[in-house]
């Protein structure tokens, strides 16, 4: 991948992290901006469309969380990635950004190698081939040695079929249709089984057991606390 043709909006009111970021992922290539408060953030993600914005939550004003919030509610801001800065411990806030809209939390402080990687990984999200509908439905889609098949009910590893009963397929479906994005618990239920429905505390974790035990366990990744994600082999 060319990472040069990515953009990433850094977003920090500590002018020496900001430096710490933006050093490390221009030394991968990486087309950086930068802004020092939430109102900035939004300023500049409407003007420069970026792929990635890296947020800190808790700044001055307008925090990540609001910040993210205004981000989700503009046009066109639909594949880009919020992912959130964080510190070490900080529960409430990494859920309260996946529900804003966050697609994933970096912990502070973090080695440069691990910035560059959980960043890498984030945007490899792009390298999955979606297939839509003439109604905007996602039909299809291919990741890797996975094809998942909507219409069909149908998922490939490496060209052989896999059975999935149909709540296991749509949860698989649900995860890899955002690769790297933590679905929370309440965000799964809600997706998979409607919120209406009601299911045991423990329904979701037997799913995921299930198609860990079909597909492997390098797919799905716990995040503990809050859900999954799939990731980007």
């Amino acid at each position: 991948m060319n990472w040069s043709d990515y953009k990433i909006l850094l977003v920090d009111d500590e002018k020496d992290i900001l430096e710490f970021l933006s050093y490390n992922l221009r030394n991968e290539g990486f087309n950086i901006s930068t802004a020092s408060n939430g109102k900035e953030a939004v300023k500049l993600t409407s003007e420069i469309k970026p792929h990635l914005v890296l947020m800190d939550v808790m700044m001055p004003g307008m925090d990540g969380i609001a910040a993210c919030e205004e981000i989700r509610s503009m046009k066109n801001m639909e594949n880009t990635l919020v992912a959130f800065l964080t510190a070490r411990g900080e529960d409430y806030s990494q859920i309260a950004g996946f529900e804003a809209g966050g697609d994933d939390y970096i912990t502070k402080p973090i080695k440069p190698k691990v910035l560059v990687s959980r960043v890498k990984a984030l945007l490899k999200r792009r390298s999955v081939k979606n297939e839509v509908a003439a109604s905007g439905e996602l039909t299809r889609l291919v990741s890797g040695d996975l094809v998942i098949d909507k219409e069909r009910y149908l998922v490939l590893k490496k060209g052989k079929e896999i059975t999935l009963p149909r709540k296991e397929f749509e949860l698989l479906f649900l995860l890899i249709s955002k690769p790297e994005k933590v679905f929370t618990r309440d965000e799964i239920f809600d997706r998979v089984w409607g919120e209406n429905t009601v299911v045991g505390d423990r329904t979701i974790d037997v799913h995921i057991r299930k198609i860990r035990e079909k597909l492997g366990d390098k797919y799905i990744h716990t995040v503990k606390g809050i859900g999954y994600k799939y990731l980007v082999s």
